[in-house]
């Protein structure tokens, strides 16, 4: 462990909270950046409860994550915010690809992690996923009974979306479609011998052909950017920019499709044993996602629909994440 050199968090930062640089390995041999979070008065000597965070998919542990663990650590437990495989400061030849399997895995190393150490106690390990990683975070809890408690902040599923579309409004033809396009893009990189970035939710023109676009943000927003398109533009592009984050600066490789098709989320949550909490925005475009995961749960859950939120409100709106919910979630749970 190290501490924080050159420090590049995009949030408040509280100077009581200690913050180290850690790196742990997973089951596949990548090695996971993280900044660990120290409670206030740390005492070595005790027993903490700790929690594994990460999120939102394409976002880096110096965002949205970060802000969370400092959060918690806080209000008392020992947090881990990390950087999934192959993105931000963790290890991979190949940079910025998804892949469903090894993001649940990576939730698994942290617990790893956590639990190496001697002032964390096993019993009271928790997960948090933001956006794409609360689908992430709920599959690995489905095998991994070592997540004694397990929460989301605007679930949002990477597969459905990628398979389905947002509102499951992608066609069986856009799908086939798709599917030549994904085939393309790898001849394409095996030809030129370099990875080829691209969107990873592929959007459609009016001749249903897929847009191919190399960045997921430009400099500026066209004059007819929706909504949630300009939501997601003022934080990865404005007040939450970060020279490692796929969001703020590129985007996934263009195969990212891949695994997310082949290997969906989700599939066995109705398995997971652990108290679970699903925080969704009330005006999230992804609330529906949540409602669905929330759905599948059999065992103890719960449902929080913050009032007049959106998906990206639920980042870093510090008046609207709903912390102190959190906090007794984790509290009774761990």
């Amino acid at each position: 462990m190290s501490k924080l050199a050159n420090d590049t968090r995009v949030f408040k930062i509280n100077p009581k909270i200690d913050v180290q640089n850690v790196r742990f390995e997973n089951r596949y041999g990548f090695t996971l950046a993280g900044h660990l979070y120290l409670p206030e008065n740390f005492d070595s000597s005790k027993k903490y409860a700790a929690i594994a965070i990460s999120g939102p998919f394409g976002a880096v542990k110096e965002q949205s994550s970060g802000l969370y663990a400092q959060t918690l650590a806080e209000r008392g437990f020992v947090t881990v915010a990390f950087d999934q495989s192959m993105t931000g400061e963790s290890s991979g030849k190949r940079r910025d690809v998804a892949s469903s399997d090894i993001f649940v895995e990576d939730y698994s190393s942290a617990v790893d992690f956590l639990g190496k150490q001697e002032f964390v106690d096993r019993e009271r390990i928790g997960a948090i996923g933001i956006c794409g990683l609360g689908s992430h975070v709920l599959t690995a809890a489905s095998i991994d009974v070592r997540i004694k408690a397990v929460a989301t902040s605007v679930m949002y599923d990477m597969a459905d979306s990628m398979w389905k579309g947002l509102n499951n409004t992608k066609t069986d033809e856009q799908r086939k479609l798709e599917k030549q396009y994904l085939a393309e893009m790898r001849w394409k990189e095996v030809d030129e011998g370099q990875q080829i970035s691209g969107l990873h939710e592929l959007p459609f023109d009016k001749e249903n052909n897929p847009i191919y676009a190399p960045k997921l943000f430009g400099e500026s927003l066209p004059a007819d950017a929706d909504n949630v398109t300009k939501q997601f533009f003022e934080y990865y592009k404005v007040r939450a920019f970060h020279p490692r984050s796929i969001n703020s600066n590129s985007a996934w490789d263009a195969t990212t499709p891949w695994s997310y098709y082949n290997f969906p989320l989700q599939q066995k949550s109705d398995q997971i044993t652990a108290p679970a909490l699903i925080v969704t925005g009330e005006k999230a475009h992804s609330r529906y996602m949540a409602e669905e995961a929330y759905e599948r749960l059999t065992d103890e859950k719960e449902l929080v629909i913050v009032p007049n939120a959106t998906h990206v409100d639920l980042y870093d709106q510090m008046d609207k994440i709903p912390f102190d919910k959190f906090e007794e979630f984790f509290k009774k749970n761990l």
